[in-house]
């Protein structure tokens, strides 16, 4: 009798593998698994059977239709595994092609304005001067007092600068960190300040409401115009070319004395005269002078002594002239096209 349960088991498990061959997909697996194993399936049949075994027989009987079990589903398991893969291979096949040539990674890069801003960074390092930064947020002693700019100054009115609450606003300039930086150290002074800076300006090709200034500071004894003439001439060489030369023309800043705008030789021409310069072969950069003597008291320092000069250069200028730009909302607008070609 044992021996019949063993032939019945073979012919099950023959019938078993033959309709997992021909099972296509899972729901036609399922139909497999429920004809053989379900409840009411043919392995069911055969477990009825151990009744007509003498009681010696049984336990063996049992032992071998658990057996059975156990490798039918393994079987199951393995076909399903298999009908996975396959349904994985279909899916791969209709969304990639590894023939097809793949698709270049976008890759970044610096910004114009941080690329300006790094070299100009970069050269004034090379000549000993540091580079600090300071808050963006400033109060008025040192974004106006500070710097000898009187309480009737048009810049100081609401209409011109970014008032958070009284007495607070968003710097205008960079020039704070200079008398930050005199009442914090002794002279002798070398600093460079780059930032972004804040005025009520409305947005057209030339201004923008935010905008980014480098600022420079020395002050030591003996210190004089000629010493700034040269520093700026080899900063404009290092950003825009070899062959830069500059001029400075008299202007009035209240925190220098006596102050000048500074121009240097238009790169687009090399000062034949074009478009960018307007003819003159020439482009305003930044403004400049020697550090008014009433900074220097209020910073703690002897203008008998000490002697130094300061700048502004707007880094969006810099930018726009190195890149040939006319528009400096080319700069914020971001779009990658463009930022991509500028690269």
């Amino acid at each position: 009798m044992f021996s019949d349960l063993t032939d019945q088991l073979d012919a099950l498990g023959a019938r078993l593998r033959e309709a997992l061959a021909s099972a296509g997909d899972h729901a036609a697996l399922e139909g497999v698994r429920v004809r053989f194993l379900g409840r009411s399936g043919e392995i069911t049949q055969v477990r009825r059977a151990i009744g007509t075994l003498s009681p010696a027989e049984r336990p063996a009987a049992g032992k071998a239709i658990n057996d059975a079990v156990a490798q039918f589903e393994a079987e199951l398991e393995s076909r399903s595994h298999e009908l996975d893969a396959r349904a994985l291979e279909g899916e791969l096949a209709l969304a990639i092609d590894v023939t097809f040539p793949g698709i270049a990674p976008a890759t970044g890069s610096l910004h114009p304005i941080r690329r300006a801003m790094e070299d100009a960074c970069r050269y004034f390092e090379r000549h000993g001067f540091a580079v600090v930064l300071g808050p963006e947020i400033e109060t008025e002693y040192y974004n106006f007092d500070a710097l000898n700019i009187p309480p009737d100054h048009p810049a100081r009115e609401g209409l011109d600068s970014f008032y958070l609450r009284p007495g607070l606003l968003l710097r205008t300039h960079t020039s704070p960190m200079q008398v930050r930086t005199m009442q914090a150290h002794p002279p002798p002074i070398a600093i460079v300040v780059p930032g972004k800076c804040y005025r009520r300006d409305a947005i057209d090709a030339r201004h923008s409401p935010m905008f980014h200034q480098i600022e420079g500071l020395l002050v030591a004894p003996g210190i004089h115009l000629g010493h700034l003439k040269g520093v700026l001439e080899g900063l404009f060489r290092e950003v825009f070319g070899p062959k830069q030369a500059v001029r400075f023309r008299p202007s009035f800043f209240p925190f220098v004395e006596p102050g000048a705008e500074v121009d240097t030789t238009c790169p687009g021409c090399g000062g034949e005269g074009c478009k960018t310069c307007g003819g003159s072969g020439w482009i305003e950069i930044g403004g400049s002078g020697m550090v008014h003597p009433d900074v220097l008291r209020e910073s703690g320092y002897d203008p008998a002594g000490v002697t130094g000069w300061a700048f502004g250069v707007g880094i969006e200028r810099i930018a726009m002239v190195r890149q040939d730009i006319d528009d400096i909302r080319v700069l914020f607008e971001n779009d990658p096209r463009v930022l991509e070609q500028l690269a």
